[in-house]
């Protein structure tokens, strides 16, 4: 039995390895620096070790966003359930969590917004999260306007948020050029739907 224990221990903290690994080099050199070859090099694992945790290089990168999407999914629940913030900071926070991503991982945030690939499994884990993520950020937005429009909002936020990103990203979002921050742009979108919702 210990011995059982042992071996599944190991595979586990392999593919742990295998996942970091994969994810520095996603976040350095992007989707083309993550081959199986180059993950176990990294890992320091034998050659064919990535090969049994997964089946190629498309089932990675799905976990690598499956794993993401999860950490965002529990990071909404925990704003949605912080009863110290108003629903508006809510929102704010949950926006704030996302594009942060798309600040520092900038590689893994297209990840993660990309059509899953890979092995049947692996697309089902990655839509699950995608899910959980998105009925979290639904019921903050219904938190703030009503569940009857918390989805033509929650859309125009969400856009509007990956907008706000990439134009930062690319350097287009210029402070001297347009006197404004990113999050004061969040802010302002954020209370803009607050007055509609309280306008009726």
């Amino acid at each position: 039995m210990i011995g059982v224990i042992s071996r599944v221990e190991s595979a586990a903290a392999t593919r742990r390895a295998l996942l970091d690994a994969a994810t520095d080099l996603l976040n350095s050199g992007g989707p083309d620096a993550v081959t199986l070859r180059a993950v176990g090099a990294r890992a320091g694992v034998t050659r064919g070790a990535p090969y049994r945790h997964f089946p190629d290089k498309d089932s990675l990168l799905t976990t690598i966003a499956t794993e993401a999407l999860d950490r965002l999914a529990d990071q909404v629940q925990a704003v949605r359930t912080d009863s110290r913030l108003p629903p508006a900071d809510r929102l704010q926070h949950a926006l704030s969590a996302l594009m942060a991503i798309g600040r520092h991982q900038p590689h893994l945030y297209r990840l993660m917004f990309a059509s899953p690939a890979g092995d049947p499994a692996a697309i089902h884990a990655a839509t699950q999260a995608a899910d959980r993520a998105m009925d979290g950020f639904l019921a903050i937005v219904g938190d703030l306007i009503g569940a009857q429009h918390a989805r033509q909002f929650a859309a125009l936020l969400l856009t509007s948020a990956h907008g706000i990103t990439d134009m930062e990203a690319s350097g287009h979002l210029s402070s001297d050029k347009w006197h404004i921050t990113a999050e004061e742009l969040v802010s302002t979108l954020v209370s803009m739907i607050g007055r509609q919702a309280r306008s009726g």
